[in-house]
């Protein structure tokens, strides 16, 4: 199975940055994950993480920039994150899906049960935040 995902990297203005904690009865319950989701057909990577930040979180992204592209194999899929640095938002992250949310500093990230995907994720933080 083949599941292409945009995934944001929210900013807060005391350098944190927000993840979310996968629900029950989904691919890795209970392990954290940047949020995003999987993208429809015939969606691009931009529209579908506005989509799915606005779904989710219910804010409306308003700076966006590519942070990396990255695929990832599970067991039983394989996954191909296009992530995205979302610095501006309009709103206050709500969890609207019941799953928990968190900031957390960066440098915090490799201590926290991250998906495995997300790994890389930290590293390109790191470059690109300092």
């Amino acid at each position: 199975m083949e599941i292409h995902v945009a995934a944001g990297v929210l900013v807060n203005a005391d350098g944190g940055v927000l993840i979310a904690r996968r629900l029950p009865g989904t691919h890795m319950a209970g392990r954290w994950e940047f949020p995003g989701g999987k993208l429809e057909t015939g969606e691009g990577p931009r529209q579908g993480l506005y989509r799915e930040l606005r779904e989710e979180l219910g804010i409306d992204v308003q700076v966006a920039e590519p942070l990396l592209k990255l695929s990832h194999r599970y067991a039983d899929r394989h996954v191909h994150l296009d992530v995205w640095l979302v610095t501006e938002f309009l709103g206050e992250p709500e969890s609207l899906e019941g799953q928990a949310l968190q900031w957390v500093l960066p440098e915090r990230l490799h201590s926290i049960d991250l998906l495995e995907a997300d790994a890389p994720i930290i590293d390109a933080l790191r470059d690109r935040l300092g």
